[in-house]
């Protein structure tokens, strides 16, 4: 079987499909099920059997629709007249059969079009002696140096007569060409046509003198004589045109045996170079450039001489002689059967040629037919072409070499040092393909990135690194995919996970290109070999010796069979999330303006108005009812809601943080439909913009405001505080939104928006909220004795610090000491994380042990928060 074409041999693409099908499933299948049993998360199982079974499919498919393809392009090549095209293959099923008929389709064409390009050459040829012959004729008439005499006006009548022959016999040229012409076979007399050829010869306007000798003289033989005249005829013109002025041609026929005679023509021109005397017989074929001509005089008495059965070949010139030698051998007795193509008849003459046959003359080409688009191309239409199409060996050796760094360093490992360097490393291999330009906005992004990339190591709550990864990837992808509006900056993060598939044809192109590579492969190869001779002699020596096999553990990392799964899956993720990246920087979508389609506006002012009014009047509204529960107190809430503050407060945050996301919405469609038109129609919309933008601000304070009565009640949460961020960052994004509008141009609000985003989330990390919210709990603790020692105990490492700072032992104890995540000691270089080690040395000399008494007593002033969130 074809490594290149794995179901070559199957001849049903019905069963090829089905096979394609079955086996990539029991691919995903097994993937899913290796994942499952070794522990794996979905998240990390998920994408690596997606492109396992991407990747057999791939292999699977390769040949499948190569024929077609190729079709495709062939049948590009032949519109723009290049007949030439054939499909290769070997394939057995119903697309090999296709591609077979139709290389016998286009052979067949371009036999029609070969012999088109012919008739129109020999016609164009044919037609030239003759013309130029009665043209000469007519000029000497009219210049009074020939006399219209009867000789004169026979000779005119003569050439007529030619001409009308001619265009009825290359009517049947194209016959000719196929073998299936007639020959009007009769008894010739061979002295009388080479005179009458001879006369003609001589109304043309070259001074050259005609010998003419036939041995015998009644040599008579069985021929054609139209078809044998116009042997002669370009036999003659071909030596007058290539003889000096005055020079002598000799045309002599003679008999060589009983059956063949030859017709020899002898000039005195410059002669015909040996290199080129097999080509002077084929179309365009010219034995030097001092002629003038087309080439075709030549081809044409070669086709006459096969048609009657015979050959013409160059004789070479006698020593001290010049001139070209051509000599025809024709047999005496024609027959209806002759072949079209004989055999070279050979004569006693050293160094003859054999008679060379016609070349079909390619087309020239003026460029070359845009391919076939391939399955991807199809799918994913013109928004995301392929700018660069080239392999990129360099790129895919880089992301493997990622995913091989990743998957050594990162199992068995918390998040930290190793995490952030493979990271940093995956983005400096996207930069690397990117072609976008170090502006201003790529170079924030880019820092604000790796300063996302750093919580790895400065935070040990895993929930911030991950939400940091994410920013940091939208980032990057906002970056090298040049997005800009708030449609295209979410699909730029979208397109990473597609460049996956999208890459598929050019990560073939790069593997076929590197298979060719002479050092490659055999490089590979060697590190195979030494990697299995390393495991083998070394698996077998740290056994049969304790000391090898200590140092062996120390230094080769744990090949359980869990541990071997968990690092392939972690290099077929680093390395596909990589290479994916890699081809979105080289490769970007067309998305970078892509926006929500702008409509026709309203008509009337009130249309877009009215609707607008009612928001903000509901705006309006709602401040309202703040400030009389405000003003009100509680006892005016308890007997309006029968709610207390705490829980009226809390109730409609959630509604209080959609209605200020859906403002922006709201100003997006009104600035789309509202007409701008005149200054009255934008002035109008500004003031209505900025009022709703300024109520909407009035919401958000509000809702931080009912957020901070809520944390003072039931204390505070890493998720109250992040919201509390959200809001804020609302609040930012409305007053850049008054901005915008007033302004009148808010095109750099998008990115203005994720990189304020970014940053109030890096803010948010560097704050520490772990260990914030921690202290913020303790102050609590230490006015009011109330504590959520539950949600405590749930902090990370990054709180630790603060907590036994705060309590006694005997209190941190109660809750820190059950907690297992310090059992297994400090983290190696890889893992190193700054929480974690500012955590463990707290933990030093701290004693944590649990004492049942105390932590009763200590939850004793635990308040449950059944409103957590």
């Amino acid at each position: 079987m074809n490594s290149d074409q794995p179901l070559e041999g199957v001849g049903s693409i019905k069963v090829k499909l089905g096979l394609l099908v079955g086996v990539s499933c029991v691919v995903a299948a097994l993937f899913a099920t290796i994942g499952e049993r070794a522990g794996m998360p979905a998240w990390l199982t998920l994408p690596v059997t997606v492109a396992a079974a991407l990747l057999v499919t791939q292999w699977l498919a390769r040949g499948m629709t190569a024929p077609l393809r190729e079709m495709t392009e062939a049948t590009s090549r032949m519109a723009a007249g290049d007949y030439g095209q054939r499909v290769s293959t070997a394939s057995t099923d119903e697309v090999g059969h296709l591609a077979r008929a139709f290389n016998a389709m286009a052979s067949d064409l371009a036999d029609a079009d070969h012999q088109r390009r012919q008739l129109i050459a020999t016609v164009s040829h044919e037609l030239r002696t003759p013309l130029t012959a009665q043209r000469a004729l007519l000029e000497n008439l009219v210049d009074g140096v020939v006399q219209p005499d009867d000789k004169a006006l026979r000779g005119a009548l003569t050439q007529s007569e030619r001409l009308s022959d001619l265009v009825g016999d290359l009517l049947d040229l194209s016959r000719i060409d196929a073998g299936v012409a007639p020959l009007r076979l009769e008894e010739v007399v061979v002295g009388g046509v080479l005179r009458r050829a001879v006369a003609e010869a001589e109304l043309g306007a070259r001074p050259v003198r005609f010998v003419c000798r036939v041995v015998p003289e009644d040599l008579a033989v069985t021929a054609d004589p139209a078809r044998l005249a116009q042997l002669v005829a370009n036999l003659l013109d071909n030596a007058a045109r290539h003889s000096p002025p005055h020079g002598e041609i000799q045309l002599v026929a003679s008999v060589l045996d009983g059956a063949r005679w030859a017709l020899e023509v002898v000039d005195d021109g410059p002669g015909i170079p040996l290199d080129k005397a097999a080509s002077v017989f084929s179309r365009f074929g010219t034995g030097d450039d001092s002629g003038g001509g087309t080439g075709l005089g030549l081809a044409i008495a070669s086709w006459v001489c096969e048609l009657h059965g015979g050959s013409i070949h160059v004789l070479p010139t006698e020593p001290g002689a010049r001139g070209a030698r051509l000599r025809a051998v024709l047999p005496r007795h024609t027959t209806k059967n002759a072949p079209t193509t004989p055999e070279v008849t050979m004569t006693p003459t050293p160094a003859q040629p054999p008679a060379p046959q016609p070349q079909p003359a390619l087309p020239a080409v003026a460029a070359r037919p845009a391919g076939p688009p391939a399955l991807t191309d199809t799918l994913f239409g013109r928004f995301w072409p392929e700018t660069d199409r080239g392999p990129q060996p360099k790129l895919l050796i880089g992301a493997l070499l990622i995913g091989l760094l990743a998957a050594i360093m990162l199992p068995d490992r918390r998040i930290g040092m190793a995490a952030g360097l493979v990271a940093l490393l995956s983005a400096v291999l996207i930069l690397s393909a990117s072609r976008e330009r170090r502006t201003p906005w790529a170079i924030a992004c880019v820092a604000v990135g790796v300063a996302l990339t750093a919580m790895t190591v400065l935070r040990a709550a895993e929930w911030i690194m991950v939400l940091s990864a994410m920013i940091a990837a939208l980032l990057l992808a906002a970056t090298v995919t040049r997005a800009r509006s708030f449609v295209s900056i979410p699909l730029s993060a979208m397109s990473w996970v597609l460049a996956g598939l999208r890459g598929l044809p050019l990560l073939g192109r790069t593997l076929s290109a590197t298979s060719r590579m002479p050092l490659l492969w055999p490089v590979l190869r060697t590190v195979a070999i030494a990697a299995v001779g390393l495991v083998l002699f070394g698996g077998l020596f740290a056994s049969g010796d304790a000391i090898f096999g200590s140092w062996a553990q120390s230094l080769v990392p744990d090949l359980r069979w869990d541990s071997i799964i968990a690092r392939v899956f972690i290099f077929v993720f680093v390395a596909g999330v990589s290479l994916a990246g890699g081809y979105l920087a080289l490769n970007p979508p067309r998305i970078a303006d892509l926006d929500v389609p702008r409509s026709a506006p309203v008509g009337h002012r009130w249309e877009w108005l009215v609707p607008l009014g009612v928001v903000i009047a509901l705006f309006a509204a709602f401040l309202v009812a703040q400030a009389t529960a405000m003003w009100g107190g509680h006892e005016y809430l308890r007997e309006t809601t029968g709610l207390t503050y705490a829980e009226y407060v809390h109730q409609g945050f959630g509604q209080l943080t959609t209605a200020t996301f859906l403002t922006f919405v709201v100003i997006g469609i009104a600035t789309r439909k509202a007409p701008q038109a005149s200054a009255s129609d934008r002035f109008v919309l500004k003031v209505a913009l900025v009022t709703l933008c300024v109520l909407t601000l009035a919401v958000v304070a509000s809702a931080l405001y009912r957020m901070s009565l809520y944390q003072e009640a039931y204390g505070y949460t890493t998720l109250r505080v992040l919201v509390d961020g959200f809001e804020l960052w609302l609040g930012l994004l409305l007053v850049l939104m008054v901005v915008a509008v007033v302004r009148g141009r808010g095109t750099w609000l998008p990115r203005a928006a994720l990189l304020s985003g970014a940053l109030f989330f890096l803010g948010f990390g560097l704050m520490n909220p772990d260990a914030w919210v921690a202290s913020r709990n303790l102050d609590r603790f230490e006015q009011t004795g109330e504590l959520d020692t539950a949600y405590l105990s749930t902090l990370g490492p990054d709180a630790t610090p603060a907590i036994l700072d705060r309590l006694d032992d005997k209190q941190a104890a109660c809750v820190l000491g059950w907690r297992q995540e310090y059992d297994a000691g400090r983290d190696d270089v890889l893992s190193w994380n700054i929480s974690r080690d500012r955590a463990f040395d707290a933990l030093e000399g701290a004693d944590l042990t649990v004492d049942a008494a105390t932590c009763r007593a200590f939850g004793d002033g635990f308040v449950p928060d059944t409103t957590r969130g």
